[in-house]
């Protein structure tokens, strides 16, 4: 089994790490990591730095990533991209044909009580609407099965 899971470094991302370390401890499937770094925008030397920092960090991050699950008896190996996430994801699985790919629910706030819970929902219609989110865009277009594990503190507290 080749499992492909989306990996940025972010909390979230580590979440989703985390949830395959344990759904698969067994199994142990050959995990690639796919890690994209999106380019800032800019054209100034200040641009340059912060793409530059951000990719040595995901780039560091996501090979101790891989060092945990080859630690762990898993198969893993790291894959970079450079560009839009939701297309070089897509792409990614188009060439590399996983058997699942997985990814984190992107959250930026915690969640909240009920109406704040109901605005952010109502936000995120609308942001799936307008922009589209990673995970909205790859789930109406991987063509393997896709796993999108949630990012809240849940009922269990593991978080």
């Amino acid at each position: 089994m080749e499992i492909m899971l989306a990996y940025d470094h972010s909390r979230n991302a580590r979440i989703a790490l985390d949830a395959v370390k344990r759904m698969f401890v067994l199994e142990k499937p050959e995990i690639t990591l796919i890690s994209v770094i999106e380019d800032p925008g800019s054209a100034t030397a200040a641009g340059d730095e912060m793409f530059q920092q951000q990719y040595s960090e995901q780039k560091h991050g996501a090979e101790v990533a891989a060092s945990e699950l080859t630690a762990m008896g898993f198969k893993a190996k790291v894959l970079f991209a450079e560009g839009d996430a939701r297309k070089m994801i897509l792409r990614a699985t188009e060439e590399r044909r996983p058997d699942l790919l997985v990814l984190a629910r992107h959250s930026y706030k915690p969640d909240g009580n009920f109406i704040t819970r109901r605005l952010d929902a109502l936000v995120e219609e609308f942001d799936h609407m307008t922009f589209g989110s990673v995970s909205a865009f790859l789930a109406r277009r991987v063509m393997c099965p896709l796993l999108i594990v949630p990012t809240h503190s849940g009922r269990s507290g593991r978080d």
